[in-house]
């Protein structure tokens, strides 16, 4: 941890910051051309799942001229990002890292590997689990009058949000696990606030999730998951407190 003499300046925190987003910038852009020349496969692949779930001759169509142009562009800018994560998890790491003692510094390779791993099994999950049952639950509204006739560019919306929305979801176990890690929460403090948790999930699901309540509660109960696994993960890395200090909370 700095000291008062080795405190870094807030304009020079600002600079930092600037030169982390420009390396995710970068990354995302070299994931974006690397993705260009195969964005009508990817979004062939992100529409599968809707596609199936489809009772008849599934299509997606568009209905501005410019639309299929424009949705296979954020296809494309979609994969740059997944592409990009680890590097962007690592930045993010990085720019936490100075604050940090030399000791907690040796958990941020491992802390960024799993944060990828994790990053890119939150958007599987909402992929291959999260997104059949939603378009099955949607699509049964339809009827021998009523067809549902998705466009391009509503779905990759759709779908981009949710993607990147579990990502972010399944970093909750390391973010969490890394804070107990610093001793800035323990393990009875995760317990004694798990309703005030479960309130917060369904909060932080109708911000991330499209305005519908089966995407926000399909959200909700894998985050109450993730939240159990982080308690673990906190019995299992966290800072442990002196005996003294738990006996003193105890009588107390």
């Amino acid at each position: 941890m700095l000291t008062e003499d080795d405190k870094i300046p807030f304009t020079a925190h600002l600079e930092e910051l600037r030169k982390r987003l420009i390396r995710c910038f970068i990354a995302i852009g070299i994931g974006f051309v690397l993705s260009y020349g195969f964005k009508e496969k990817l979004f062939y692949i992100l529409t599968q799942p809707l596609i199936s779930a489809m009772k008849y001759d599934g299509k997606l169509i568009f209905t501005g001229l410019p639309e299929a142009f424009f949705t296979y562009l954020k296809a494309a800018l979609l994969s740059g990002i997944m592409l990009a994560s680890p590097i962007i998890l690592y930045q993010f790491w990085m720019f936490v890292a100075p604050g940090l003692y030399k000791t907690e510094r040796l958990t941020l390779t491992p802390i960024i590997i799993v944060s990828s791993i994790f990053f890119v099994c939150g958007a599987l999950f909402g992929y291959f689990i999260v997104f059949p049952i939603g378009f099955k639950f949607f699509l049964s509204f339809a009827t021998e009058n009523i067809q549902a006739l998705p466009s391009m560019r509503e779905y990759l919306n759709f779908a981009s949000k949710l993607l990147l929305a579990f990502g972010l979801a399944f970093e909750l176990p390391i973010v969490i696990t890394f804070l107990a890690k610093l001793g800035i929460v323990s393990v009875d403090f995760l317990r004694k606030n798990r309703k005030y948790a479960l309130l917060l999930f369904f909060v932080a699901s109708a911000i991330l999730t499209p305005p519908d309540v089966v995407s926000q509660i399909m959200m909700a109960f894998p985050l109450m998951a993730l939240y159990e696994l982080s308690i673990f993960g906190a019995i299992i890395f966290g800072k442990k407190r002196p005996k003294e200090e738990k006996d003193k909370d105890t009588n107390t």
